[in-house]
């Protein structure tokens, strides 16, 4: 049986972690390095850093930060935000990061993703910011932190990238991101369906329900969410406990 895992997101800005809602208006949560820490003690089974800015500004993830993160994460550790070719890929991974996620740089140039996959192996999560038509048909996949829509649909996208050596999709809604209304499970379920690697379900948690049922229903292998976590509304382990008691499998810590 499949371990299900749970992963906090630390979207980052400026330093700080925060987060909003569909992409807008902006909380402070707190440092990141002392929110990893936590989350390592609280029973994370990995961890997501994104410099959420870095794209659209046109600059690099801040590494620096990345260092003093990864050295208080014993659990695995992915990294995106401002990561655009094999040399920011190297630097993220020197400074502590297990895996890469890219998003806009991989639709830009989806070579980007065989070679990294060439040069250091299964490291590519490749994140996928999707957004539903107006006309109900699918979901398009959205770049430069959520405000281009490219037209490409989802799917497509998450095959093409599978056959190119993605490890794993970081599958996030923008219509629910930040909404507590629930994960998309139609659109989870979707790409689960027509992809052989791990999908990590984001955008929507709002209680333990959600993520049980984007972990059975949706068929995502794991579920990630930031502002429940980072606000405490949700303990990491009692989800586990709860998430246990309904019959999916997890790592209990």
């Amino acid at each position: 049986m499949t371990i299900k895992r749970i992963i906090p997101c630390m979207d980052v800005l400026a330093g700080r972690v925060v987060k909003g809602i569909q992409f807008e208006n902006m909380k402070d949560a707190g440092d990141p390095v002392e929110i990893a820490r936590v989350y390592v003690q609280s029973g994370a089974d990995e961890l997501a850093f994104l410099d959420i800015t870095a794209t659209t500004e046109g600059r690099g993830t801040m590494v620096d930060t990345v260092k003093k993160t990864a050295e208080q994460v014993s659990v695995p550790f992915t990294v995106g935000g401002g990561i655009r070719n094999i040399e920011d890929i190297r630097t993220i991974l020197n400074a502590g990061a297990g895996k890469v996620s890219i998003c806009t740089a991989a639709y830009v140039n989806p070579e980007l993703i065989d070679q990294a996959t060439a040069e250091f192996g299964k490291c590519i999560v490749l994140a996928i910011d999707a957004k539903s038509r107006e006309d109900g048909s699918g979901w398009n996949v959205m770049i430069k932190g959520g405000k281009v829509n490219t037209g490409t649909d989802v799917v497509k996208w998450a095959q093409d990238a599978q056959k190119r050596g993605a490890a794993e999709i970081l599958l996030t809604s923008v219509d629910c991101d930040g909404t507590k209304s629930g994960y998309d499970i139609p659109l989870t379920k979707k790409v689960t369906q027509n992809v052989d690697i791990p999908v990590i379900a984001s955008g929507g948690a709002g209680t333990m329900v959600h993520f049980y049922d984007v972990l059975t229903q949706g068929g995502a292998d794991a579920a990630l969410a930031a502002s429940l976590f980072h606000f405490r509304d949700i303990e990491i382990m009692a989800l586990k406990a709860y998430l246990r008691s309904k019959g999916v499998c997890v790592q209990m810590k």
